[in-house]
């Protein structure tokens, strides 16, 4: 049996159920698909797919059902995912440039997702510690008081309040203003501390505890971990998804509401070598998750990933089209980031 035309038939078989959600038999693969054998042909490519893995028959007289090893040769040899089309590139864009700050753009981009691939959409905060400084302002609030706000090149922003020991002298804080920015400006957050410490011995002795101890608020927000979070959108569309989980889709949604298992599950595919990583079904470990597919890529400035953004639903899914969707949000959420 060819190979090129064992895979014809698994991704005619894919494509179907995906489009129908009812088994694939040989008579219908003829009908649909110029694949230029005859039916006996196709059976018997049918039965040799079946007997490696990829195809299964659900029931006695059914066609057969791509298995998360189907679905995973399939994906691995897609030719090629179909670009969005100009007006929905345009609509992505519009409708994310309308977004007035980060979490703007967060929530814009988790709710467009959802709508594009009709799955769970999933977008990771951009990460403090993968990010670069852009700024970092001083505002006295009055003697005693400072508020001190990190921009980051994400577009993050956190403020912090000091309170301090002692009045604050005229010249230290547009002098530490100065000083924070040459130093820290453009810098990831993590090389940050030896830059930082250094920068507070080329003070005064009297003006040091006061500029350590605004570093140190500095580097306390930036060691903290609530970058770690997730926004999520769509997940009703599972329900309308519900006849594609066999059982009951509880366990899924009980694994959404685990913020930390998404967490990790991202994380894990950062790791892949793919610009755009595919989990099928018992690839993923949570056992809530071994009837579903996750489509994830990384975005950020500069073309550094500093998150990961994607597509969580059934392994019957679209795969191309989920695919072009969460790398198309993808690429505009870094645009924006950029600036």
């Amino acid at each position: 049996m060819s190979d090129d035309r064992r895979l014809d038939v698994l991704r005619a078989i894919v494509q179907d159920y995906v489009l129908t959600h009812e088994p694939v038999g040989s008579r219908v693969l003829v009908e649909r698909h110029a694949l230029g054998v005859s039916p006996a042909t196709i059976r018997n490519d049918m039965a040799a797919l079946e007997d490696a893995g990829y195809i299964a028959q659900p029931h006695t007289s059914a066609g057969r059902v791509p298995t998360d090893k189907g679905y995973r040769l399939f994906v691995d040899r897609l030719a090629e995912v179909k670009p969005l089309s100009a007006p929905e590139r345009r609509a992505i864009g519009t409708f994310l440039d309308e977004a007035v700050d980060l979490d703007d753009v967060v929530d814009r981009s988790v709710r467009l997702l959802a709508h594009l691939t009709q799955q769970v959409a999933v977008v990771q905060y951009p990460s403090l510690r993968r990010s670069a400084l852009r700024h970092l302002e001083l505002v006295p609030l009055g003697e005693r008081r400072l508020l001190v706000v990190i921009i980051t090149d994400t577009g993050r922003v956190e403020q912090r309040t000091v309170e301090l020991d002692a009045p604050l002298a005229d010249h230290v804080v547009p002098e530490l203003r100065a000083r924070l920015n040459v130093t820290a400006v453009g810098r990831r957050l993590v090389d940050l501390a030896a830059p930082l410490e250094q920068m507070v011995e080329a003070f005064e002795p009297p003006d040091r505890p006061l500029v350590r101890h605004v570093v140190r608020v500095v580097e306390d927000t930036l060691a903290e971990s609530i970058e770690e979070r997730i926004v999520m959108a769509g997940t009703a569309n599972l329900a309308r998804a519900g006849t594609d989980f066999p059982g009951t889709i509880r366990p899924v949604l009980e694994a959404l509401e685990e913020q930390v298992t998404l967490l990790r599950l991202l994380t894990e595919m950062a790791e892949d070598q793919a610009a755009v990583s595919v989990r099928i079904g018992r690839e993923n470990q949570h056992a809530g998750l071994s009837e579903t597919s996750i489509v994830a890529t990384g975005y950020g400035a500069d073309g550094e990933a500093v998150a990961r953004i994607g597509s969580l639903g059934p392994t019957r899914m679209d795969y191309a089209g989920t695919i072009a969707s969460v790398r198309a949000v993808a690429r505009y959420l870094s645009r924006i980031l950029a600036g």
